[in-house]
């Protein structure tokens, strides 16, 4: 069995006072930051901001990538230059 480690953090009183009402709050709030990481950007890493290298190295890929509307969901979507 694996074993698990307790992680402890603040909240403001507004906060405090909506999750102490979900019924089972660890399983929650383990799903919710599951949820978040799965949907972090991997460039920037949920910072926002990308760092010098980071931005250098973004300016040269976007030399042969661009963004689209999905026709679907109509989201942008990052397409390959090279692929068409």
């Amino acid at each position: 069995m694996k074993k698990e480690e307790i992680i402890t953090f603040k909240v403001d009183k507004d906060l405090h006072e909506i999750i102490k009402t979900i019924p089972n709050r660890s399983e929650f709030i383990r799903r919710a930051i599951t949820v978040a990481l799965e949907s972090t950007c991997p460039l920037c890493r949920g910072s926002g901001k990308l760092n010098e290298d980071q931005k250098r190295h973004w300016d040269r890929f976007t030399n042969d990538h661009f963004f689209e509307k999905c026709d679907t969901c109509h989201e942008r979507i990052l397409i390959c230059g090279n692929s068409r």
